[in-house]
């Protein structure tokens, strides 16, 4: 049985540290740095696979049973989402729905029961709402959102988890992401996929990510900013950054990889889709060579995390592309638009947009 605690027994302690933290807090110097908000939100999925009686607590740390499928089998889901300050001192979410609707399908995959969209979104807003004072101000950055879905149950054997824990934290956050002002320089791996067909790169699954960690690691021992991975089959074909999907632009049309089971269904990818069809351009799923890549007019990324980013350049092999970046760019045009809706600067006409006040 998983119970949760505190990360000091003295709530007043806690209470005051976090206070210290709160008015030292240097909205302007904002990075990617773990710092700890005042609540988070639990739920447990029941026997009968419904979940109920979510509730906020204190943030903490979790004690969790060493049998949990989570720790021995990674049986375990993750979101990523953003609350966003509007200039009237508001505060709204962007397209929460389309986060729910994900990790449903990452946990009919890993077989775990999943809290419905109503429940998700809820929860959300509660979790948000009590962080409110967290929200940096308009323009300054963000309120990061991590939802959690994970085997918390205890198991023996290989099999899914008996109960499941529905965990959200958030994290104040810069608007450049890792604090990385410029382009990104990125290095296509040709030797190590970062996804296969008929493995789990089309959901959030957690032990998606830890896998990469060593090439990205030394890719950016080189001075790369990240790694864009190939294709598992025919290693010619680009996927996805190591957290983000690409994208590239060629005079019109705008393409990205397919979602095919080793793309990650990006809600930042599909909104960018309709937004770019929206500004006139022919956006396209398809498979997209290297060839095709180095050819590209601009290459930028796409997620929740990076928001969009623009490539400055791409090394493949002994090869390196520049690419055109700035202020006239598609890029910069979609970076904008999708930007000014989701923090109010921009009207939105397509029902993104769910305010928390």
């Amino acid at each position: 049985m998983t119970t949760f605690h505190q990360p000091i027994n003295n709530g007043e302690a806690f209470n005051r540290v976090n206070e210290e933290l709160y008015a030292n807090m240097d909205w302007d110097k904002l990075g990617f740095d773990v710092i700890p908000t005042d609540y988070m939100y639990i739920m447990k999925s029941n026997s009968d696979g419904t979940f109920s009686n979510g509730t906020l607590l204190p943030f903490g740390t979790i004690d969790i049973n060493p049998h949990s499928t989570v720790l021995n089998y990674g049986q375990g889901l993750f979101e990523g989402m953003k609350a966003y300050k509007r200039e009237d001192g508001g505060v709204q979410l962007f397209r929460p729905e389309e986060n729910a609707l994900r990790m449903r399908m990452g946990a009919e995959r890993l077989l775990m029961p999943a809290p419905n969209v109503e429940q998700y979104i809820d929860a959300v807003k509660h979790v948000v709402h009590a962080n409110k004072r967290w929200v940096p101000p308009h323009g300054k950055g963000t309120l990061y959102i991590r939802p959690l879905l994970f085997g918390s149950g205890p198991v023996m054997g290989l099999s899914p988890a008996p109960q499941c824990t529905f965990l959200i934290y958030t994290n104040p956050i810069s608007n450049n992401y890792k604090g990385d002002t410029t382009s990104f320089n990125l290095l296509v791996d040709d030797k190590l996929p970062r996804a296969y067909p008929g493995g789990t790169g089309g959901v959030k699954n957690i032990s998606n990510y830890s896998p990469v960690f060593q090439v990205v690691k030394e890719a950016k021992a080189k001075g790369f900013s990240d790694v864009l991975f190939l294709d598992a089959v025919e290693h010619k074909y680009i996927e996805e950054v190591s957290s983000c999907n690409a994208f590239i632009v060629k005079g019109k049309v705008i393409s990205t990889a397919p979602t095919l089971g080793t793309i990650l269904p990006g809600i930042t990818r599909k909104s960018i889709i309709e937004l770019a069809s929206d500004l006139g351009y022919k956006a396209k799923e398809r498979k997209v060579s290297v060839k095709e890549l180095l050819d590209a007019d601009e290459v930028f990324c796409t997620g929740t995390a990076v928001g969009i980013s623009e490539v400055g350049s791409v090394t493949y092999k002994d090869k390196s592309v520049q690419f055109k970046t700035g202020a006239d760019t598609v890029t910069k045009k979609l970076y904008g638009l999708i930007t000014g809706i989701q923090t109010g600067l921009l009207e939105d006409t397509k029902g993104w947009v769910v305010k928390i006040d």
